[in-house]
């Protein structure tokens, strides 16, 4: 399935920690940077929402990208 089947599918499920790791992993696999910063804001986002400690590494890959 593709990245994008998969962000379509755990959207539709409304499955939190899915959408983190999946937004972070388009992030990691991005072209350039501003795709790079609009993924990990998605999936820092979805992270503070949950309340998921994941939040913390994504806000300082964010700050390092002067995006936060």
């Amino acid at each position: 399935m593709s990245l994008d089947a998969e962000l379509l599918a755990a959207h539709a499920r409304d499955d939190r920690p899915a959408l983190i790791a999946l937004y972070e992993r388009a992030a990691d696999e991005a072209e350039t940077e501003v795709a790079a910063g609009f993924y990990l804001t998605h999936a820092y986002v979805f992270a503070l929402e949950a309340g998921d400690t994941r939040s913390k590494a994504l806000a300082t890959r964010l700050r390092a990208m002067g995006r936060l």
